[in-house]
């Protein structure tokens, strides 16, 4: 996918629009939540910026994959969590509120590790000499498309609280499916690439959301949080914002093939949460249906 009006305006711009609706959806109150609930929410950093950036480290040198898929994994991992999460963590009747503060300080944090962790990334996997990459653009480009639209998004819920409430869900669904647009193109771009890798890229893909939200449990029942903020934390920790790493892709390094882990990650990621959510519902692991 070489850059073109799509690559370079159109697929930032949306992916703005997309952080603005996420910031229609927050308030002050939710980055608050950091103080009132602090244990939650750095066991939920820790398994969210630590632990799912390692154990995506640890599967591509334990798969030895190739290097545009192990740098496309690394690029998803360092990425925050999406609005899906949250839609996800409302079916299983979860901690909402925790899931929302997760995603939000996970957004703003990721403008500062993310740009870190891919430079990492392209420097220890790639093989090619002296492989470009700003952290400086990075960062200022994550900042533009993330940051700013979402504080534009909360400052429009402060002052038109109704405009926010009714449109909040028509972004929901933009995200939704500007997700699997961007998946499909991928498919179509890269379908020589993606077909002769899709196996392993499938098996690698699968067990990186399966650990991620299996230990994203674990660190919540280390930590002695309740069956809520467990699922919570399973269902942050393994999801990703893949429209997010697409991007960071096609329009940040022009590499459209270190999408196709991300694209792949983007169905694959709901597997993990499903499971979990019917452990929920049907009691498995200590987990009670009954909302605390």
């Amino acid at each position: 996918m070489e850059a073109s009006f799509f690559t370079q305006v159109l697929l930032p711009a949306s992916l703005a629009l997309i952080m603005f609706g996420m910031g229609l959806t927050l308030t002050v109150n939710d980055f608050k939540q950091l103080l009132k609930t602090p244990k939650a929410v750095s066991l939920g950093l820790f398994g969210q910026m630590i632990c799912l950036p390692l154990m995506a480290f640890l599967l591509c040198l334990a798969f030895n994959v190739e290097a545009h898929i192990a740098i496309g994994l690394m690029v998803l991992a360092a990425c925050p969590g999406g609005t899906s999460s949250n839609l996800l963590s409302h079916i299983a009747r979860a901690n909402l509120a925790l899931s929302v503060s997760l995603t939000a300080i996970t957004t703003v944090i990721c403008v500062v590790s993310t740009p870190w962790l891919i430079k990492f990334s392209v420097d220890y996997f790639t093989i090619l000499p002296d492989e470009p990459f700003s952290l400086l653009k990075t960062s200022l480009s994550l900042l533009v498309i993330t940051l700013i639209p979402i504080i534009m998004g909360m400052s429009v819920r402060h002052f038109a609280l109704k405009f926010a409430m009714r449109t909040e869900g028509m972004f929901r669904h933009l995200s939704t499916f500007f997700l699997f647009t961007m998946i499909i193109l991928i498919a179509i771009d890269e379908q020589d690439m993606l077909v002769d890798a899709f196996p392993d890229v499938f098996i690698l893909t699968f067990t990186l959301n399966i650990l991620a939200t299996v230990i994203g449990v674990i660190i919540a029942r280390l930590g002695r949080l309740n069956d809520n903020d467990a699922v919570t934390l399973g269902i942050e920790v393994g999801t990703q914002n893949a429209t997010m790493s697409i991007l960071i892709s096609v329009s940040f390094l022009n590499h459209s093939e270190y999408a196709i882990a991300s694209a792949v990650y983007g169905v694959t990621m709901y597997l993990g949460a499903f499971i979990l959510i019917m452990s929920r519902k049907l009691e498995w692991f200590g987990f009670s249906s009954k909302t605390e």
